[in-house]
C-alpha cells in the first residue's frame, strides 16, 4: 500500500473524530443549556464524562495491546458511540442525561489515543509525517465548529444533537477503513505498566500533561456560554474556535522541523508559557479583537502540548505497550484532572464568570514547574 493512501486512512479516522469533537466541544454545552440545566450541573456532567475515561481508555488499550491489533477496537467503540449518542433523545432529567454521557464516554474518548498509537506506530515504520496526517483531524475540527455554529444561529440548540450523530455515522465508517496492522502482543504488560509508573521521568511527564490540559477546562465548558451572554452570535463563537484550531493546523504542516528544533520538552514549555498569555488575555475582555489575538495562542496551549506528548511516547513507551501508555497519558491528563478541572470550572464560572480564566493561567503557569525538571534531566533525544 503506497504512504499516500495509507496516510489517507488515517487521516479519515482524525477527521471523523475531530468533526465530532468540533461540534461537540464548543455547543454541546448549549444544548445541556436547553435542556434546562445550570452550570454547575454541566459542570458535573463534563467531569464525570471526562472521568470515565480514566478507566475504560487504559481497559480497552491493554485490550489492543494484548491482543496485538487496534483495528476490532477502534470498530466497535464507534458504534457504541452512535448506540449510545442517540439515547440523548431519550433523555429529559439530568441523572438520565448523566447516565448516558457515562455510557458515552466509554466508548468515545479512547479511539482517539488508540488511533494516535496507531498513527505513531506507521510515521515510525513507514516514515509517514504525523504532523501532516494530524492536521486534518485539525482541520474537520474547524468544518465542525464553522458549521455547527452557522447552522446554530438563530436555531434551536436542539439542533446539536443531530448535528453530533451525523459526524459520529462517520466515524463509523472511517473506522471500518481503518488500517489494520497486527503487531506483537505485550509479553509482560502489567510489569511494563509498573516500570512506567515508577519512572520519574514519566511521572514528571503526566504531572506537566495534566496542568497543561487542565487549564483548558473553563474553554472547553464555558467559553461559548461566556462569549454568548456578551452579545457574540453562534457563528462568531465558530469563529473564534476555529480560527485557534486554523493556527495548530499551521504548527502541525511545520511538525516535524518544530520537533527537531525544540524537541518534546521544548515544545511542552511553549505551551505552558502560552496558556499563561492566552487566558489571562480571556479573563480580562471580551472585545474581539483581544479574542482574536488570543485565540491564536491555541497553537501552543493545545497544538504544542499534544505534539510534544506524541513525540515523547513514541520514544520511550515500553516495548508493546505503546496503546497502554497513550491510554494512561489520556486518561490522567485528558481524564482524571481535566475532570477535576471542568468540575471545579462549572463552580468557578458561577462565581467568577469571565474571571474563572484566570484560574486557568495560573494551571499554566504552574504545569511550567515539571516541565523545567524535565528539561533539566531529560537525555539528548528528547531535547532535540
Amino acid at each position: 500500500m503506497s504512504r499516500l493512501i495509507l496516510s489517507a486512512r488515517y487521516a479519515a479516522m482524525y477527521g471523523a473524530i475531530f468533526l465530532t469533537v468540533g461540534i461537540y466541544l464548543p455547543f454541546w454545552p448549549l444544548w445541556l443549556s436547553a435542556r434546562g440545566l445550570g452550570a454547575d450541573q454541566i459542570g458535573v456532567l463534563l467531569a464525570c464524562g471526562t472521568w470515565v475515561k480514566v478507566l475504560s481508555g487504559p481497559v480497552l488499550a491493554q485490550i489492543a495491546d494484548r491482543t496485538g491489533g487496534a483495528k476490532a477496537t477502534i470498530v466497535v467503540c464507534a458504534l457504541m458511540s452512535v448506540l449510545f449518542f442517540s439515547w440523548f433523545y431519550l433523555a429529559e432529567a439530568f441523572w438520565a442525561i448523566l447516565a448516558i454521557q457515562v455510557l458515552v464516554s466509554i466508548f468515545h474518548p479512547p479511539l482517539t489515543p488508540l488511533t494516535e498509537t496507531q498513527t505513531m506506530a506507521a510515521a515510525t515504520a513507514k516514515r509517514l509525517d504525523y504532523g501532516r496526517v494530524r492536521l486534518w483531524g485539525s482541520l474537520a475540527f474547524i468544518v465542525g465548529t464553522l458549521g455547527a455554529g452557522w447552522l446554530l444561529t438563530g436555531r434551536d440548540a436542539g439542533l446539536v444533537l443531530p448535528l453530533i450523530l451525523g459526524a459520529l455515522g462517520l466515524n463509523l465508517l472511517a473506522a471500518l477503513a481503518f488500517p489494520s496492522s497486527r503487531r506483537a502482543a505485550a509479553t509482560a504488560p502489567l510489569r511494563g505498566l509498573w516500570l512506567m509508573f515508577a519512572n520519574r521521568q514519566f511521572l514528571m511527564f503526566l504531572a506537566a500533561t495534566s496542568l497543561l490540559a487542565a487549564s483548558h477546562a473553563v474553554y472547553y465548558g464555558f467559553s461559548a456560554l461566556h462569549w454568548r451572554a456578551a452579545g457574540l452570535s453562534e457563528a462568531m463563537v465558530g469563529w473564534l474556535w476555529a480560527e485557534g484550531v486554523i493556527a495548530e493546523v499551521i504548527l502541525f504542516a511545520f511538525g516535524g522541523r518544530v520537533v527537531a528544533r525544540l524537541g518534546p520538552f521544548g515544545l511542552l514549555a511553549v505551551a505552558g508559557a502560552g496558556g499563561a498569555v492566552r487566558w489571562l488575555v480571556l479573563a480580562g475582555t471580551t472585545a474581539l479583537p483581544a479574542l482574536f489575538a488570543a485565540q491564536l495562542l491555541h497553537a501552543a496551549t493545545f497544538g504544542a502540548a499534544h505534539l510534544g506528548a506524541m513525540h515523547f511516547l513514541a520514544r520511550n513507551a515500553p516495548p508493546g505497550l505503546a496503546a497502554s501508555a497513550q491510554a494512561i497519558y489520556s486518561a490522567v491528563s485528558g481524564g482524571l484532572v481535566l475532570g477535576l478541572a471542568i468540575l471545579a470550572s462549572g463552580w468557578l464560572y458561577t462565581d467568577l464568570g469571565g474571571g474563572a480564566f484566570g484560574v486557568m493561567a495560573a494551571l499554566s503557569a504552574l504545569g511550567l514547574v515539571p516541565v523545567l525538571f524535565l528539561i533539566r534531566q531529560a537525555p539528548a533525544r528528547d531535547k532535540s
